[in-house]
Formats: structure tokens, sequence, C-alpha cells
């Protein structure tokens, strides 16, 4: 099941034809890249296989100085493949493990602790950025508009996977620092 399809689908379904770079800017505004991990490049292949699949249409091609903008537009098929790929996705679990975490857990005897327990560091800082930066998202959010009650389910569940990696990565540190 690819992210990137239900994203593009449901945004032509929920704002109308769009452009790649319009896609691109929607996910953007929603830090799309933080948690679901689409990257632009994937928004223009997608289109283009989506269109060759008869799941969207190329609606118009406008010309903008020397460069063509494409705007696409979902079909009637569209809406039936973004239905089916909407519904899959609420099948798949939802529990992601920190697998690099764990594995370099698993064997981190072989390294120094010094240098575990410096990269743990870097780790709690990136998560922070993270959890920062969506706590900025919210707020311009909501600045703009009401949030609808699902996507602060959505701004919730991240901040708690924030929460839970920030205390993981602490009880490890810790751990560290007994055996120093």
């Amino acid at each position: 099941m690819s992210t990137t399809r239900v994203m593009v689908l449901g945004l032509l379904l929920q704002y109308g034809a769009m452009s790649g770079y319009e896609i691109q800017q929607k996910m953007q505004s929603a830090q799309t890249d933080k948690w679901a991990y689409v990257q632009p490049a994937s928004i223009y292949h997608a289109l283009k296989k989506l269109d060759s699949e008869g799941i969207v249409r190329l609606e118009t091609l406008a010309q903008t100085g020397n460069r063509s903008k494409a705007i696409y537009a979902i079909t009637e098929t569209g809406k039936g493949e973004f239905s089916r790929l909407l519904i899959e996705s609420f099948k798949e679990t939802s529990v992601v493990f920190p697998t690099a975490l764990y594995t370099a857990l698993t064997f981190m005897d072989e390294a120094g602790l010094h240098e575990i327990e410096e990269a743990l560091s870097f780790q709690h800082q990136a998560i922070e950025k993270i959890y920062k930066e969506m706590k900025l998202g919210q707020e311009q959010k909501a600045e703009l508009m009401d949030i609808p009650v699902n996507v602060m389910l959505i701004f919730k569940n991240i901040y708690d996977q924030c929460e839970l990696q920030l205390k993981f990565v602490k009880q490890i540190k810790e751990e560290i620092r007994r055996n120093l």
C-alpha cells in the first residue's frame, strides 16, 4: 500500500484538480514529510503512474513562462481506488518499531559507551526538534482554521510517540551511565 497514492488521491478528492507542485505545497503545510515520509519527487512519479492507470487524468497543461504546469483531477475510478486504499490503510498495523535502535541495542557491548551516550544525545535532540516543529505546525494551523478532531488525533499520537521515544532514550542513557 502506498502512502503517496493515498495522499495524492486524497488531496485531489478534497481540494479538486491540482498540479504536482500544489499537491506538494499542501503536503508541506501539513508536515507530511515528518509523519508520512512522502518525498516531493514521489508525488510526480505517482501522478504519472496514476494517470497511466486511469485513476487520475491530466485535466489541463498550462504554460507559465517557459514551464508547463500539468493539472490533474481524480477520476471516478480514482475515487473507488482511493476508497479501497483508505480502508486498506485502516487495516494496516500502526505499530512501528525503531528497528535501527533495537539492532544497535542488541550489539551495544561492541561499541564504546561514551560514543553511544553521545549518539543517544544526538537522537534525543532530533526527537525534540520534531516534537517542537509539530507543535509549531499545530499552532500555525490553529491560527488559520479550526483543526478537525481527526487531525488533532494525529497530532496527539505524534506527541505521544515522541514522548515515548524520549523516555526510552533517557532510560538507555541512564543504564549506560550506571555501567560507565
